[in-house]
């Protein structure tokens, strides 16, 4: 399998990587690009456009990047609270006075970020077209009664994140989420990442798909553990309540689906988009910015850690990013970032200045730590000596 694209001298091992993902764990379709210190040193490209087609995936091929999407909604939460518009600390009804129902009076925007608001699931979960649709999404979230104490535990919001953060943008700056993001993050940095994708864009992205995972090179094979298992078979439990708060599950194919505004879950980018935000937030990419070192302290700040009161598992989170850690191995302690379930990731490293995203049409069943991701996270790893 051809690989396309460059390298700077000294990151040929993530082409190797790369290619190696093609040949042993079994990838279709896929880019990577990775920033240092805003300059763009990774910028590499195979397969196929379409999870099951044939035509070659080009430069400019975006693809669904799933959760990787909460990534950039906390920008915006974090980027309106650093110019001044929104205080971290202040309650979500102080913008937002219906979400005081049931208890959640004392929710604070912070809680929201890292995952504490104690509302991952809703009692009834919204079809589709009712996620897409800001008015019926925002009140279902807070009509909604918390599972917990807000600010109390943690447990992965995998899609009222996104309505949540949306909602909050909206009662900020009268704009939607997306709206914002174009605006405020994607043209000043000039990237390819959308969440809504515009429809003069729609050709640019290709087909996406689960696909089964090959065996990991000397034929090794992991296992979650059995309390994870059960809590995803399990119909009654948060875990499945929490994915299942949209029912049925989207079709990620679906024109229409990529035209809405969903934040936790339907932004869409290339490789070098996801790569080039997550540079912008910690070093200048062409005279551009985003975060102030102070945001970068408060986004990468440890809010939430132990065990997930959804996920199972171990998680650590800042203000809406997955830190370093077994369940997201990133590229240091420093790094902060978002995976897209079983697939995409992008992240930062203030340390060695590094920005990186990957970007896929092959989706695994993993929710975090992809093996694809992973090899080329450590194949950086060992070029920047971290």
């Amino acid at each position: 399998m051809e690989v396309h694209g460059t390298v700077a001298e000294g990151f040929e091992p993530v082409r190797e990587a790369f290619a190696r993902n093609f040949t042993a764990r079994g990838e279709r379709g896929a880019a990577v690009a990775v920033y240092r210190d805003g300059r763009k040193v990774v910028d590499l490209w195979g397969g196929t456009r379409d999870v099951d087609g044939t035509e070659p995936w080009r430069h400019d091929t975006a693809q669904i990047v799933r959760s990787a999407t909460k990534g950039v909604a906390a920008a915006v939460i974090l980027l309106l609270a650093q110019r001044g518009l929104l205080d971290l600390d202040a309650p979500v009804a102080a913008h937002w006075p219906a979400y005081k129902a049931r208890g959640k009076e004392h929710t604070r925007v912070r809680h929201v970020l890292a995952h504490r608001a104690g509302v991952p699931a809703l009692d009834r979960p919204l079809t589709p077209a009712e996620a897409a649709d800001p008015d019926i999404a925002a009140a279902a979230v807070a009509a909604q009664t918390p599972a917990w104490q807000p600010g109390t535990d943690h447990g992965y919001h995998a899609h009222t994140y996104g309505w949540l953060t949306g909602e909050l943008v909206r009662r900020v700056t009268g704009r939607t989420i997306g709206a914002w993001t174009a605006e405020e993050i994607a043209r000043p940095l000039d990237l390819d990442l959308w969440i809504g994708l515009p429809p003069e864009r729609a050709d640019r992205v290709g087909r996406v798909a689960q696909i089964e995972a090959l065996p990991a090179p000397g034929g090794l094979h992991t296992r979650p553990k059995r309390a994870v298992v059960e809590a995803y078979a399990d119909p009654r439990s948060l875990t499945r309540r929490a994915f299942a708060a949209i029912t049925p599950t989207p079709d990620e194919n679906d024109p229409a689906h990529r035209a809405a505004v969903l934040p936790a879950s339907n932004g869409i980018a290339t490789a070098d988009g996801l790569a080039r935000f997550y540079a912008g937030l910690v070093a200048e990419v062409d005279g551009v910015r985003l975060f102030s070192p102070d945001t970068v302290a408060a986004a990468r700040a440890e809010h939430s850690a132990g065990p997930d009161r959804v996920l199972v598992v171990g998680t650590r989170f800042g203000l809406g990013y997955m830190l370093h850690g077994p369940a997201s191995p990133l590229l240091s302690p420093e790094s902060f970032g978002h995976p897209g379930r079983g697939g995409a990731l992008g992240f930062a490293d203030p340390g060695s200045g590094i920005g990186f995203g990957y970007v896929t049409n092959g989706f695994r069943t993993s929710v975090t730590a992809d093996a694809r991701a992973q090899a080329l996270v450590r194949a950086v790893a060992a070029v920047v000596g971290r």
